[in-house]
């Protein structure tokens, strides 16, 4: 029995893998290693497919200098657009219209370190009266919170809390230097005591290396998240990263089912970056990811929902809600 077979069993039999055991996947045959991820998947998850899409809440001249990201106003690039929170009526509008579509959850994203205190009670305005209207799920990503003010959104009628670690602890001040990695650990500490779910993952093609994504996850597992979105770099120009290189489908495959290796219950969520690829994510879909982020990004375009419903089908999911 090869790695790949050990390590699969060792998970299906209720086990963990090391860091050690991770890195050994690095090298494995990609079509053995999608296989078994995908085997995991099956049995672990089910056929469900956890299907989510985001709101640009607040928009642009983000005093953070994350090097990969078109809004900060560290750098001149083409996405010129600023705006504050929006209205209670908009991002009611933006709910309705993705619940109609089939979709199960609604994340509101904003630009910016943290939202105000006056800007939180805004926003849980917004959210009840969402909660009210609409049976969706409500996701927020609203920076470097603490415990009092997730504590006010869970209970406005948020479910859950985005906040990507971006990459590894090692390179992490290599992609921004305006906060710090333990102050998002802090902030995903923050949100679990005040009884969200957590969702955080990271970036892959900033310059890390394989080690640092494994390292990433590992972090992720040890903080209980149960959501990892896999952002694919979108070379911005005027960024920083805007000369990087895309990864390959082949690179993105195996990072999926790495991820599924480590954290083998979660949802495993294509995110920003899936438009670069030929086949919209498919083969990652076939090698342990089970959920995306659908429609537009946050400043780029995505694929729509009704592609990404019909790809779910074929790929032989059922859109439903899992891990909360």
């Amino acid at each position: 029995m090869d790695t790949t077979e050990i390590l699969k069993k060792k998970i299906l039999d209720g086990g963990q893998i090391s860091r050690e055991e991770a890195l050994l996947l690095a090298y494995a045959p990609l079509e053995k290693l999608a296989r078994a991820a995908d085997e995991i998947r099956t049995q672990i998850c089910g056929n469900g497919f956890d299907i989510c899409t985001i709101i640009n809440g607040k928009c642009g001249r983000c005093s953070e200098d994350c090097k990969y990201c078109a809004q900060s106003a560290h750098y001149h690039t083409a996405c010129l657009e600023s705006y504050p929170l929006l209205d209670t009526e908009t991002l009611l509008k933006g709910a309705k219209e993705n619940e109609a579509r089939g979709v199960l959850r609604y994340s509101i994203v904003t630009s910016g370190r943290r939202l105000s205190d006056r800007e939180i009670d805004q926003v849980c305005e917004s959210i009840r009266t969402i909660k009210r209207e609409t049976s969706i799920e409500i996701c927020i990503s609203f920076g470097l919170l603490d415990e009092h003010q997730f504590r006010k959104l869970k209970e406005s009628g948020a479910s859950r809390v985005h906040c990507n670690l971006e990459t590894s602890r090692r390179y992490f001040p290599e992609v921004c230097t305006t906060h710090t990695y333990e102050e998002k650990i802090t902030t995903l500490k923050a949100a679990k005591r005040a009884g969200l779910s957590i969702c955080s993952g990271g970036i892959l093609g900033l310059g890390e290396t394989m080690e640092d994504r494994i390292d990433m996850v590992l972090t992720a597992r040890e903080l209980g998240v149960k959501s990892v979105p896999m952002n694919l770099l979108n070379p911005i120009p005027g960024t920083p990263y805007e000369h990087r290189r895309p990864l390959s489908n082949e690179e993105a495959c195996r990072c999926a089912a790495i991820f599924r290796f480590l954290i083998p219950e979660a949802s495993i969520r294509l995110a920003g970056g899936r438009g670069l690829m030929g086949d919209k994510g498919e083969a990652c879909f076939q090698s342990g990811a089970n959920a995306a982020i659908s429609g537009d990004m946050l400043t780029t375009a995505g694929i729509t929902v009704e592609t990404d419903m019909e790809l779910i089908k074929k790929s032989g999911f059922e859109v439903k809600l899992h891990n909360g």
